[in-house]
């Protein structure tokens, strides 16, 4: 089966040397026109990640820019009928975890039950030391984290116990409203993938190659269902490289995405939109990946 696509979105991260110049001033409008064209066009996802603020000396690795995923998505939500709305990734450590099923429990009944909860460790520890958060811990601790999260996102009355949360007698209202909120879990170790198959329902892994993921996905049984996000090897070029960009689609496929992000080169906000209708056009049946 060919691996679903979904949109890295542009606008609200910003990376070094692979964000286009229009994106800088790009508004609110820019990014609503490429997310109703995804949501039109049968895109999974859209992705939207967190940092609080970054030190001056990462921005040449991280970037600088980073939207507020609640507030991108609260207004996203409100004008897209079935996409999906994956945070990649919130960072576990900022945030108690009713905090969470707070906030994103409500987007998920703002959108319809569309929330998708990415989620980290994190391993920024100026970011972490900023808000008081502890980083030494940050493992064991989201992993408790996650538990609390699965016994609390779409239930209003929630209860649990572990080593670092513990919590009952509380309502959070309102709270999600899919039955079962999916869990992505982000990364770059194997770590992050031993995390995702014991704790959660997906592995959205950044800078690990194809190969690598192969090899470490080869460890693990994968229950049915358990998704897979990879990006191509490289950005992807649907209208003029219509071949090339359907077999790395299907490459990414071969070692073991189940959606693979749309990653273009693009030169202005209408090239952004017409590569992911080339895209999409190779991805229909007849011109699948």
């Amino acid at each position: 089966m060919s691996p679903r696509l979904s949109v890295a979105t542009p606008v609200v991260t910003m990376f070094p040397k692979a964000s286009g110049d229009w994106e800088k001033d790009a508004s609110i409008e820019e990014l609503t026109r490429i997310a109703e064209a995804a949501d039109r066009l049968g895109y999974h996802h859209l992705t939207c990640s967190e940092h609080i603020a970054l030190p001056a000396a990462e921005s040449d690795r991280r970037g600088v820019r980073y939207w507020d995923p609640l507030a991108t998505f609260g207004y996203l939500a409100a004008r897209t009928r079935q996409i999906r709305l994956a945070t990649n990734v919130l960072v576990l450590g900022y945030h108690h975890p009713l905090e969470i099923a707070k906030r994103y429990g409500t987007l998920d009944k703002v959108s319809g039950g569309r929330l998708i909860l990415g989620v980290g460790v994190g391993s920024l520890k100026e970011e972490f030391d900023l808000i008081g958060a502890p980083f030494d811990d940050r493992g064991p601790r989201g992993d408790d984290a996650l538990k609390a999260l699965r016994a609390s996102l779409s239930v209003p009355e929630p209860a649990y116990r572990g080593e670092f949360y513990a919590f009952d007698g509380m309502t959070v209202d309102p709270c999600a409203v899919q039955e079962r909120v999916p869990i992505w879990v982000g990364g770059r170790t194997l770590r992050s993938l031993r995390r995702a198959v014991t704790l959660a329902d997906g592995w959205a892994p950044f800078s690990v190659g194809l190969r690598q993921a192969r090899d470490w996905l080869g460890r693990f049984e994968l229950r049915p269902g358990f998704e897979v996000i990879l990006p191509p090897a490289a950005p992807l070029d649907p209208i003029t490289e219509p071949e090339r960009t359907r077999d790395a689609v299907a490459e990414a496929g071969a070692h073991g995405a189940t959606i693979v992000p749309a990653v273009f080169r693009h030169t202005s906000l209408q090239h952004y939109l017409d590569n992911l209708q080339a895209l999409a056009e190779l991805h229909e049946p007849g011109g699948a990946a």
